[in-house]
């Protein structure tokens, strides 16, 4: 099932919680170096442009890459934008979102190929659903971990399991990832928390692994969680 609702659903929340940001607000540090919220909220728009930009031209049967380096400076959008006043902000955030969200509307094939990942215009609707939950929570504005759907968290973990080292398995309830003997257990938020960067390991039990890097390029999708016995 590919969560186009699932993503509209996170695309309003955050708008909801954006709702009394301040100009002050959006020139604090954020969690992630060096970046500002307006840091935050730049690179969460421009994403969202870049993903419009994609799947629209991907129905007029035109190949794009999601960022083109001739033509768009993706570190130099983020620094151009990143301070913005709050309403801009969240202008620039929703006219994209819309975009996004209007574009996936016309969308009949979604096994369509594309120039991204792993070549499937489904991909650009996971990708977003993970850039918005996990960046709302860089954003400090009210929604966190705890506010994540249960459906999200395993797609995240099932998209993260890949920077766990050989040998170590990840559990939540009766769903597996992995097949090494060392286990690493929990609820399954904070196992997404914890591999996507977002938490040091809260409320896991087990000897947490030095994680590899964050999946990139194209990839195979990642094999579905088991039961575990």
């Amino acid at each position: 099932m590919i969560p186009t609702t699932a993503v509209a659903e996170a695309h309003r929340r955050l708008h909801r919680a954006l709702d009394g940001l301040t100009d002050e607000q959006v020139r604090e540090p954020s969690p992630l170096p060096g970046w500002t919220r307006g840091h935050v909220l730049a690179h969460v728009t421009d994403a969202g442009r870049a993903l419009a930009d994609l799947v629209e031209k991907a129905l007029l049967g035109v190949l794009v890459p999601l960022y083109d380096p001739r033509t768009h400076d993706r570190d130099g959008i983020i620094e151009a934008t990143a301070g913005r006043t709050a309403d801009e902000h969240r202008r620039a955030l929703l006219r994209h979102s819309v975009r996004l969200e209007d574009a996936w509307a016309r969308v009949r094939d979604w096994d369509q190929h594309v120039d991204y990942r792993d070549g499937k215009l489904s991909s650009t609707v996971f990708a977003r659903w993970r850039e918005v939950w996990i960046h709302a929570v860089d954003l400090d504005v009210g929604l966190g971990v705890a506010d994540w759907p249960e459906d999200f968290a395993v797609h995240a973990v099932d998209f993260l399991a890949d920077r766990l080292p050989g040998g170590v398995a990840v559990r939540a309830g009766d769903r597996r990832w992995g097949s090494g003997e060392a286990q690493v257990t929990g609820p399954v938020r904070d196992l997404a928390a914890w591999l996507s960067g977002r938490s040091s390991g809260d409320g896991l039990t087990g000897d947490l692994p030095e994680l590899g890097p964050w999946p990139s390029g194209a990839r195979r999708p990642p094999p579905p969680a088991r039961r575990a016995p």
